[in-house]
């Protein structure tokens, strides 16, 4: 990163600046890192010393606000003051506006905000991937967003209008000042998220998240004092290093702006390029993985993110996690893997733009994950594709899988190679994603010779002509729906 980015768009602390030679990462990165490891700590002293039966809601609500501000500060300079200015303008629309079309104009006025500062960011510093100010705004457009509408179902609505997710958190009052900016700036949440719901945030807050998780599976041997998030944390930080390292140690060998180069594009063989997209694309994805977990980890250490106990009576500490790893890796669909990606923005998606779409709801919620992420041509290349493909699955899976199930050897070559194709479709997807430019991608999938792209077009418009749908007298009907049933549908 050159020095006119850091001092320019990324006026962060210096103070660790001599870390950058050691660990040959930038300062944006270091003092992420860092600032990460102090939230850490703090997170156990927010659920020790300002536990909600030693302190009042208030005091926790300050607790959260002060280093919240602290750590952006610290990471983002005078750019920190993005972060009250966009909540501010946003808090004055949903006191004051109408609540039948407040919910709109909020989502309005933040994506437009989030949306000049992606443009500001790609104009001064055009293909970057430094940590700015632009992440923790993009997290603040869910939870600000996601508040709106919760109001606003809450003050327009009644209980036969809502479904089940609407009704849990719906809002019937606009929420204090103190209360609204602790969770716009929840210093667990504010360098990676994960986006929690203002309800759920006020019911940790006030000390009731426990009773609630395990009032639906609370089993007779269960413990009744709350359990602790050792373990959880533990593995999660463990999880996260080891992410973090192998980004370090192996990402300069595969670096994914090889990609870009002429060289790779015209003197390489096909399969040259999807081995070694695979495996750029996989490294940049610990980058994440990291960031998530780490994140869930702060989040835990501080008390938030439980969910009740397993089968075994286990406590479960994956209520705000914002990554399945296994689940992502191993996924036999593309449903399946991306259900498992950034799983609270999915929520989000879901909640603010599919769930209040008449028409064409997927369209909507692909667009609006679009225009979130902001507007390098390569965030498009990857959406579209990606609903190529989810459409394309949807019908091969309606066509084609039924043959698969007569014999558990059947069942088992078809996951295998259904894992196989969704790890080559991911790959070929997501690169654009990450080199962001359009002609680059372009000219990769022009030397693929469009090779998945067509086969999704042919299996979208030939396989429900080509290849005919189970015959109930000959496939097992009742085996089918439990199995698809058990995935869950297409969307």
């Amino acid at each position: 990163m050159s020095q006119h980015s850091e001092r320019g768009f990324y006026p962060g602390n210096t103070i660790f600046s001599g870390l950058t030679d050691v660990t040959g990462m930038a300062l944006d990165q270091v003092n992420f890192v860092v600032s990460q490891i102090i939230l850490l700590f703090l997170a156990n002293v927010l659920r020790t010393y300002f536990h909600p039966s030693k302190s009042r809601a208030e005091t926790r609500h300050w607790f959260e606000m002060i280093v919240g501000l602290l750590a952006g500060l610290f990471c983002f300079g005078r750019h920190t003051a993005h972060l009250i200015i966009m909540p501010g303008i946003c808090f004055i629309i949903m006191a004051k506006v109408n609540p039948a079309i407040m919910q709109r104009m909020v989502l309005v006025v933040s994506l437009t905000y989030l949306s000049t500062l992606h443009l500001y960011r790609q104009i001064y510093n055009y293909g970057s991937s430094n940590i700015d100010v632009t992440g923790p705004i993009m997290v603040m457009t869910q939870k600000i967003t996601s508040l709106a509408y919760s109001l606003h179902d809450g003050r327009t609505k009644n209980e036969e209008e809502m479904n089940k997710n609407q009704k849990l958190e719906a809002i019937k009052e606009t929420p204090s000042l103190l209360s609204y900016l602790s969770y716009c700036l929840t210093f667990q949440t504010l360098m990676a998220g994960p986006c929690v719901s203002y309800k759920g945030y006020i019911d940790f807050i006030e000390g009731r998240n426990f009773q609630i998780a395990t009032a639906n599976n609370k089993k007779s041997d269960e413990p009744s004092e709350e359990p602790s998030p050792f373990y959880a944390v533990f593995w999660k930080l463990v999880t996260a290093a080891t992410c973090g390292a192998c980004f370090i140690i192996l990402g300069s060998y595969f670096p994914i702006n090889e990609i870009k180069e002429q060289r790779f594009i015209e003197e390489t063989g096909i399969a040259y390029k999807f081995w070694y997209m695979y495996v750029s694309t996989g490294l940049c994805r610990l980058k994440y993985y990291f960031a998530w977990i780490f994140a869930d980890a702060i989040c835990n250490n501080s008390g938030l993110g439980f969910n009740g106990y397993d089968e075994r009576g286990f406590a479960k500490w994956d209520g705000v996690s914002n990554i399945d790893l296994l689940k992502f890796e191993t996924g036999t669909n593309l449903k399946e893997s991306i259900g498992a990606w950034n799983m609270r923005t999915n929520v989000w998606l879901r909640s603010v733009a599919y769930e209040r779409s008449k028409k064409y709801p997927t369209l909507m919620t692909f667009g609006l994950s679009a225009l979130w992420h902001g507007f390098y041509p390569g965030y498009y290349i990857t959406f579209a594709s990606g609903a190529l493909f989810t459409s394309a699955a949807r019908i091969a899976r309606r066509h084609i899988r039924h043959y698969f199930l007569k014999t558990n050897e059947l069942k088992a070559f078809y996951d295998v190679l259904t894992l196989i194709i969704t790890r080559l479709v991911l790959t070929y997807i997501t690169f654009s994603f990450l080199i962001l430019e359009l002609e680059p991608s372009i000219q990769v999938y022009m030397s693929l010779y469009w090779c998945l792209h067509i086969l999704g077009v042919a299996l979208l418009f030939l396989a429900p002509i080509i290849i005919p749908k189970p015959n109930p007298s000959h496939v097992n009907v009742n085996q089918i729906e439990n199995t698809l049933r058990q995935v869950g549908p297409y969307h």
